[in-house]
């Protein structure tokens, strides 16, 4: 996304440059930028545009005309619709991990939190419950919904640390409910995990993921 807006800005430059020339070529030079734009456009997904208003904006930047839009909105919006379109080209993807939660939740034992999180307690610990500024030492198993180990540091036998608030975001909001000793199984959420992201080789963006985390210590 940051690629295609530097790409149009760099268009924009090269008319800017080119306004100045009055000659035959003009009409030719211009249609050739916007055939460049729609290409670029049309490649990360875009598949319809109101021509009329993307002139207009062209024209009003150009002749330093008021914008229609404030420009401290022009980033945000485009940002969310390339998310949108982003979104789109995995739909299954998000459907089949919305599925998958809406089936565990109706398991014995699944808790469901308001944010989506979902996890059952393997192990009930009877330590102290970390905060968001501790690190704690952790081991973990983490699947794909479809059973795939994507990271195991069970499987290396070695324990990591890390600072509660630097791990995902369902992560971080487990292991303040967790007691130490306490082993939970996590069902997360893709907007709770990398979000929009792939991660690695194996997660795909808009992933759901689960781990087996057990809770051995607190670093305060």
């Amino acid at each position: 996304m940051k690629k295609l807006f530097s790409l149009l800005l760099i268009c924009l430059f090269i008319q800017i440059n080119i306004q100045a020339q009055k000659n035959s070529k003009m009409d030719s030079t211009s249609y050739s930028i916007g055939v460049i734009i729609a290409q670029n456009l049309k490649n990360q997904g875009v598949a319809e545009i109101d021509a009329p208003a993307m002139v207009k904006a062209v024209d009003d930047v150009l002749k330093n005309k008021p914008l229609a839009i404030p420009q401290e909105k022009v980033s945000q919006i485009f940002q969310s619709y390339m998310q949108g379109l982003e979104a789109k080209k995995h739909e299954s993807q998000i459907k089949e991990g919305a599925d998958f939660l809406a089936e565990n939740a109706k398991k014995p034992g699944v808790v469901t939190l308001p944010s989506g999180l979902q996890y059952t307690i393997m192990t009930e610990g009877t330590g102290p419950k970390p905060v968001a500024t501790d690190k704690v030492t952790t081991h973990y198993h983490g699947t794909l919904i479809d059973g795939t180990v994507f990271d195991s540091s069970v499987q290396r036998g070695q324990p990591a640390t890390f600072p509660v608030n630097g791990v995902i975001q369902g992560w971080v909001e487990a292991l303040q409910m967790m007691p130490t000793g306490s082993k939970w199984k996590l069902f997360v959420p893709y907007n709770l995990a990398y979000g929009e992201r792939a991660a690695g080789n194996l997660i795909k963006p808009f992933s759901t993921l689960i781990f087996e985390v057990e809770l051995l210590e607190i670093h305060k």
